[in-house]
């Protein structure tokens, strides 16, 4: 069976799907490549389904996504999936991150119902936790990155997305406040990102 990941001489990319259309996901993606891979989105392959993801762990939800449209497109590619795991909240909102507030995954709705159920308290430790699933030659691999913080009293940053504004990093600015380089450098997605590029440079 072909799939779209060629070995290539020194003056061509390698290509790969990225399982998602989220522009601001490919954009941190693209600067960790850094021009080594050519990055085709789903659109590119004409796939417009919303991919599943009907797990409960961020690792599973990953794989369905990546094996999805493997076996539906006949192409390696990855897919990622994220979450804010706060420890005061026993984990919440983990998978549901997005949808924290409702299925219109209205960011600014998800920060506010986070910082309501955080009212006061002062235990508000939380990570991000990146997974990315790559599926190549028929066989999963995963890339797991994590980032320690904790969830701010109000939201401050005019950069990034999702729960970028209220997450605090250990050198009190919020992951907002960092510009797209500055995050990618230290992200849970830039981690798993880095580790999938150095699987992908050893792939035989």
């Amino acid at each position: 069976m072909e799939t779209n990941y060629t070995i290539y001489t020194d003056a061509l990319m390698r290509e790969i799907v990225f399982a998602t259309n989220n522009t601001n996901k490919i954009k941190e993606i693209e600067i960790l490549l850094a021009g080594k891979f050519h990055i085709k989105k789903l659109i590119d392959i004409g796939c417009n389904a919303e991919l599943p993801e009907t797990h409960l762990t961020i690792e599973e939800n990953a794989l369905e996504k990546a094996m999805y449209v493997f076996e539906h497109f006949h192409v390696d590619c990855f897919a990622e999936d994220t979450g804010l795991e706060v420890e005061a909240l026993n984990g919440e909102p983990g998978v549901f991150s997005a949808r924290y507030a409702g299925e219109e995954r209205d960011d600014n709705k998800n920060m506010d119902k986070l910082l309501m159920k955080l009212h006061k308290n002062p235990h508000r430790a939380a990570r991000f936790k990146t997974v990315i699933s790559l599926v190549i030659d028929g066989r999963s691999h995963q890339f797991t990155g994590i980032l320690e913080g904790v969830i701010g009293e109000a939201k401050r940053g005019l950069y990034g997305f999702g729960y970028d504004p209220v997450f605090v990093l250990p050198d009190g600015r919020t992951l907002a406040e960092l510009t797209i380089a500055e995050k990618s450098a230290i992200s849970h997605r830039g981690k798993a990102t880095r580790q999938l590029i150095d699987f992908l440079n050893n792939y035989q």
